[in-house]
Parts: structure tokens; sequence; C-alpha cells
């Protein structure tokens, strides 16, 4: 297990699904009578915060493969001194 990777994966995960959280709950909404103007301006309010989500689900998404790399990746000592040995005849 590869620990730089691991952490590097787990705060991308962290902040993704935090930033995930914290743009949802922000999400504008519009109310009754509004100007062709102001649904407009609501339309690429919501687009936008549509857009930001899905960036921190790509963050956490990438910070998830991480952390699944660094379970398979591991240094492997001596790998520069591969001898074969032959067979006796």
């Amino acid at each position: 297990m590869n620990k730089k990777i691991l952490a590097g994966g787990l705060a991308m995960l962290i902040v993704g699904i935090a930033l995930s959280v914290n743009i949802s709950a922000t999400m504008p909404a519009g109310q009754a009578g509004m100007t062709e103007e102001e649904v407009i301006d609501l339309m690429i309010a919501q687009q936008e915060t549509q857009d930001y989500n899905t960036l921190s689900g790509i963050l956490i998404g990438i910070g998830f493969l991480l952390v699944l790399i660094s379970f398979g990746a591991r240094r492997k000592k001596d790998s520069a001194k591969k001898v074969e040995k032959k067979a006796v005849e």
C-alpha cells in the first residue's frame, strides 16, 4: 500500500464530499411572479450550481480511484536484481 497515494486520495474524497454537500445546500430557488430576466438569471445560477456539483463529483471519483490504486501499488524490492537461473543439464 502506498501511503502517499492513499493520503492524497482520501483528501480528494473528503474535499469532494464537503464541496458536494455545501453546493447542494445552496441551490437557488425561484418564486412566483418573477420577470423574464429574473427567470433567466435563476436558470443560469442553477446551471452553475449543477456544474459545480458535477466537478465535485469528478473530484470524488478521482479520489476514490486513487484510494483503490493505493492498495494495489506496492514497491517491489530488488526489482532491478532479476537473475534467471539456468537449469543444469
